[in-house]
């Protein structure tokens, strides 16, 4: 766990030097990235057009899926102003990238910045996060919202029908109360995809164009929804009511550094690195690294691994008075000793 620290320590401006976009790594970025990203998805065209074993195509879908996590994360970095110097230029690779991982740009960015406002803050959740109740409002749930929540946090939901719902159907609506842009990039993200269904029907078919991009959209949802999950779901992770919630501990003890394997983290685009993230949203996701490597500050992070990241699938409740996250099996232990 990581010390208390002020609210503007003293060594946080070092991060600063981090945030300046380099173009011509987003540039290589994108390129190292779209190019194989098609390629594949035309190899699966192929596959299904031809005929061949469906198998095929699904096995593709992994490395495409996790390409199209990448291309989220450029989106993601779009929208904090991060990924290129110019507000144009990163509005109009967010719009691109957007229309790709079926995500409205303007909306998406709306949501996402009230999620970083207010991350680990008991009093402010419910906008772009991850449901999670107390103890205590659990406790006061009547059963029909209770068996709500309950299903909600189950991996099956979590991990599977949810991903699904809300990159092919939420992400179609515009949220209530909404401005004119954030509703106006939901209607053009949405034409834009029905612009694609008609060229699809009318070159490689319809069928093939849904054989192709549903496999690879839902897999990457869900990788994209677990990495969401573990960066603020974990063991030790802080929450805090807005009397005492310091947005430093926040970015550091709220969220997690999720150290995966190499690979992985070239595909997730360190987006691991998520306390240092946290921190300074406007560090371009090729910059977290050499951050963390050359700021001791930010290493007390203790990292979470893989392995240990699958723990966090039975965290359904915060324990308030304990200040700690707990399992239904962890509440129905405390209540029997109760």
């Amino acid at each position: 766990m990581v010390e208390m620290v002020s609210k503007k320590p003293a060594w946080l401006a070092k991060l600063k030097a981090y945030e300046k976009p380099d173009l011509r790594r987003s540039l290589w970025q994108l390129a190292n990235t779209l190019i194989p990203y098609f390629l594949l998805w035309g190899i699966m065209v192929v596959t299904v057009q031809r005929g061949l074993s469906y198998w095929i195509t699904l096995l593709l879908a992994v490395p495409a899926a996790l390409l199209l996590v990448r291309i989220f994360i450029f989106f993601h970095d779009c929208t904090h102003g991060s990924f290129f110097e110019q507000r144009w230029a990163n509005a109009l690779v967010g719009y691109l990238t957007g229309i790709l991982t079926f995500t409205p740009y303007d909306e998406w960015k709306y949501t996402h910045g009230v999620h970083h406002s207010a991350v680990g803050n008991l009093d402010k959740r419910g906008v772009g996060d991850v449901w999670t109740a107390t103890v205590e409002e659990y406790q006061a749930m009547p059963p029909l919202k209770r068996l709500g929540y309950r299903l909600y946090r189950h991996p099956l939901v979590m991990f599977g029908l949810g991903p699904a719902f809300v990159f092919l159907l939420a992400n179609r609506l515009p949220r209530k109360g909404a401005s004119k842009a954030a509703t106006r990039s939901v209607h053009f993200t949405n034409l834009a995809i029905v612009a694609i269904l008609v060229i699809a029907h009318f070159t490689i078919g319809l069928r093939t164009y849904i054989m192709v991009q549903l496999p690879i959209i839902l897999l990457a949802a869900l990788m994209g929804v677990w990495l969401f999950y573990v960066q603020h779901q974990f063991e030790g992770v802080y929450w805090a009511r807005s009397a005492e919630w310091d947005q430093v501990r926040a970015s550091l003890e709220g969220s997690s550094y999720y150290k995966l394997p190499k690979v992985l983290q070239w595909f997730s685009g360190n987006i691991g690195l998520h306390h240092i993230h946290h921190l300074r949203p406007r560090i371009p996701n090729y910059n977290l690294q050499r951050c963390y490597d050359e700021v001791p500050e930010v290493q007390g992070v203790r990292p979470l691994t893989l392995r240990e990241s699958l723990r966090c699938l039975r965290m359904n409740l915060y324990d308030e008075a304990n200040r700690r996250l707990i399992s239904f099996a962890d509440l129905r232990r405390q209540q029997a000793k109760a």
